[in-house]
C-alpha cells in the first residue's frame, strides 16, 4: 500500500506543476554532487564521499574510476564539481591540508576510463578548519577557468582581497594567473587569481549560450539567495550587504540594509531562502520554448525553478516546475539531446527530465 501511495504522490507532484514533461529515474547513486558529459550517452559523476563514477545513461551501467585526490569529507565538503574540457577532467574538491584544515582546491587529469591521475592547479588560501561553504562550481570560457570558492562561514573574510575565500577566481588552465586579471588592472592589493569579491556560497555557475556571459547562483543565509552576473573587479558585498537576508539567529545580517553602488546588484533574489543550488541557462530542442530561460535547482525546497531571461540585465517571471520529487537537487546539466539531467539526494539518484 505504501508503495502505491508513494507512486501516486510522485506523479501528483509532477502533474501539479506541469503536464509538459516527464521525470524518469535512470539509476540510484550514493551522495552525488556533480555530473559532466563524456559522450552523448556517458557521464562522469562525482560523489561527495569520494567516488568518481563513469556511467552510461542509455544502458544504465556504472563503473568506479580510481583517482589520487587527497580529499576530505568534511561537513559540506568532499568531491564536488567535475567538468570535462576537451581531453581533460577538472575537479573542484575539499582538499585535506592537515591539522584539521581544508581548502577548496581544483585539480586536473587526462581523461581515462580506468584511473584519473590528478594534479592540483589551484588551492584557495588560507586553509581553514571549517566544514561550511566550499562553493566549488567551475566553468571554462575562452581558455580561462572560473571558479567560486565559498567564504567557509567566515563572513567578512569575503571582503579581504589578500585571500581567496569568498571570491570568484579566474586562472589559466595550467593554474597560472592571467595578466589581465584585476590585480594587473588597478587592483594592486588583490591576489592575482581573483576576479570578483564578496561572495558567500555560490552553488551554481553557468555560461549563457547566447551572450557568452557567466552567471552564478549564490546560497544566502535566511534569505538573500541570488542569481547574478560575474563581473570583472567588482564586489557582491558579502557580508556588508546580505541581499535581503538575515542571520540564522534571526538577527540583522551585515551593515548595509539595502543595495548601494559599491556592490554588484544581483539580477534576482529570494527571501526567504530557497537554498539555491545548481543553475543552467537552457539551450536545446527538447524544451525549445525554454531557450535562454534560467533553470535554478534548490536544496531544502527541493524544487526546480525556471526564470525568464528578458535580456542580459533583466529577469522576468519565475515558475516552479516541480517540487518534492527527486529530493535535494544538487546538479543539473543539459544533454546534447536537450533533455535535462538532474542529480538528487534523498536518496541519491540520477533523473532525466523529458517531454
Amino acid at each position: 500500500m505504501l508503495k502505491y501511495i508513494f507512486i501516486f504522490l510522485f506523479l501528483f507532484n509532477i502533474s501539479a506543476f506541469s503536464s509538459s514533461f516527464k521525470l524518469e529515474k535512470i539509476f540510484d547513486l550514493n551522495v552525488p554532487w556533480s555530473l559532466t558529459f563524456i559522450t552523448t550517452d556517458e557521464v562522469l559523476i562525482s560523489d561527495k564521499e569520494g567516488e568518481i563514477i563513469l556511467a552510461n545513461i542509455k544502458n544504465k551501467t556504472q563503473k568506479k574510476i580510481r583517482h589520487n585526490l587527497n580529499f576530505k569529507v568534511h561537513g559540506q565538503g568532499g568531491l564536488l564539481e567535475i567538468l570535462k574540457h576537451q581531453d581533460e577532467i577538472f575537479i573542484c574538491y575539499t582538499e585535506n591540508r592537515g591539522d584539521g584544515k581544508t581548502s577548496t582546491s581544483i585539480a586536473k587529469a587526462n581523461f581515462s576510463r580506468e584511473n584519473l591521475n590528478f594534479k592540483n592547479i589551484f588551492q584557495a588560501n588560507p586553509a581553514i578548519d571549517s566544514g561550511f561553504h566550499f562553493g566549488c562550481r567551475i566553468v571554462i570560457k575562452d581558455g580561462y577557468l572560473y571558479a567560486a570558492p565559498g567564504e567557509r562561514g567566515g563572513g567578512n573574510i569575503a571582503q579581504d582581497p589578500s585571500n581567496h575565500i569568498g571570491k570568484v577566481i579566474r586562472i589559466n588552465l595550467d593554474g597560472t594567473a592571467p595578466k589581465d586579471n584585476p590585480k594587473f588592472k588597478g587592483k594592486d592589493n588583490w591576489l592575482p587569481e581573483i576576479y570578483q569579491i564578496g561572495i558567500r556560497n555560490p552553488q551554481g555557475m553557468t555560461i549563457h549560450p547566447s551572450n557568452n556571459k557567466i552567471y552564478i547562483s549564490n546560497h544566502g543565509p535566511r534569505g538573500g539567495d541570488f542569481f547574478g552576473e560575474i563581473k570583472f573587479g567588482e564586489n557582491y558585498g558579502w557580508q556588508i550587504w546580505c541581499w535581503g537576508g538575515m542571520n540564522y539567529t534571526m538577527t540583522k545580517c551585515g551593515e548595509a540594509d539595502k543595495w548601494d553602488s559599491r556592490f554588484t546588484k544581483p539580477l534576482y533574489t529570494w527571501t526567504p531562502s530557497i537554498a539555491a543550488s545548481a543553475t543552467q541557462i537552457y539551450k536545446g530542442e527538447e524544451f525549445k520554448e525554454w531557450n535562454n530561460h534560467i533553470l535554478i535547482a534548490t536544496l531544502n525546497n527541493q524544487t526546480l525553478r525556471k526564470l525568464e531571461f528578458l535580456n542580459a540585465n533583466e529577469v522576468g517571471k519565475e515558475t516552479i516546475l516541480f517540487k518534492d520529487t527527486v529530493g535535494n537537487i544538487r546538479d543539473l546539466k543539459i544533454g546534447a539531446d536537450g533533455k535535462i539531467y538532474l542529480l538528487g539526494n534523498g536518496p541519491g539518484s540520477l533523473f532525466v527530465m523529458k517531454k
